[in-house]
């Protein structure tokens, strides 16, 4: 059950007269109502930002390329939309794929209409490097944060270590090859940050700083759900091929998302950023 939802549930039961019986269960559902109230607020304040992370999963440099094709895909959606995106940390292979990439899309409802995202994607096509034209199978995994604000997440200086590193990698021409990559360590959580896509130390810290606020978000949500679990990891997933959301399969032109059982056939033009109309089914 989302925050929004679980939100809707106890305001009605608070709203039932027969809780007042149990002053134990209202105390509890009170507290509740309280903390979900404020997080929703926070999350409306700051524009429903979100983190997104892309990982390539099972089928090796050929996942890397599909990483990279989801990466575009997400990043002209957002620019048809009006959103910003801005690129925050990736590892990138020698075939122009990405094994991992981590990036922030800011506007209005970013959150709401790519929230739905998160899970393994499969992709069905023959690699360029395949001479017998079998198709080969492979995956990537989405997870979308969204973005915690201070009031949601505080963050004691005492709790981290902020190591300042070399900048790797191609990065455009405006990496500074001097000591601008960030990485922070929050030390009780162990959760490790690292940033190099800024230009300057400050601006990497920053960036750092907001996919540290958005990851602690996601785990204190699992802890207080409980039965959720590792909600997080669950989104990402292990990228078998097992574990799907949406397939994209680029022989027959075609993508489909297996949670509304419905297929389009223009992959081409979604993966170009046309992603509107699965996002409306979605959300239906």
């Amino acid at each position: 059950m989302d925050t929004q939802k679980e939100y809707e549930e106890i305001s009605k039961q608070l709203s039932d007269p027969a809780i007042y019986s149990d002053p134990f269960k209202y105390a509890q559902l009170s507290k509740r109502y309280s903390e979900l109230k404020k997080q929703l607020a926070a999350v409306s304040q700051s524009g429903q930002n979100i983190i997104m992370e892309i990982r390539a999963g099972t089928g090796g440099e050929e996942a890397a390329l599909f990483a990279a094709d989801l990466f575009r895909m997400y990043s002209h959606y957002a620019e048809k939309q009006g959103l910003k995106t801005s690129l925050i940390e990736s590892h990138s292979t020698d075939l122009g794929g990405y094994r991992e990439v981590v990036f922030e899309i800011k506007g209005k409802d970013a959150y709401s209409k790519l929230k739905r995202e998160s899970g393994v994607h499969r992709v069905q096509r023959i690699p360029s490097t395949e001479k017998l034209g079998r198709i080969h199978t492979s995956t990537a995994s989405v997870a979308v944060l969204p973005e915690a604000s201070e009031v949601e997440i505080k963050i004691e200086q005492k709790d981290l270590r902020i190591d300042v590193l070399r900048s790797s990698g191609p990065g455009g021409q405006y990496v500074n090859k001097r000591e601008s990559a960030v990485r922070i360590i929050h030390l009780p959580t162990n959760l490790i940050v690292t940033c190099q896509e800024g230009r300057t130390q400050q601006q990497n810290r920053e960036k750092a700083m907001v996919v540290l606020r958005a990851r602690l978000l996601a785990k204190k949500q699992e802890e207080e759900a409980g039965k959720r679990g590792a909600e997080r990891r669950e989104q990402i997933g292990t990228a078998e091929r097992a574990e799907k959301i949406r397939t994209y399969n680029f022989p027959q032109n075609r993508i489909t998302d297996h949670r509304v059982q419905k297929s389009w056939h223009n992959l081409d033009k979604i993966l170009d950023g046309e992603l509107e109309q699965v996002i409306k089914a979605l959300i239906k």
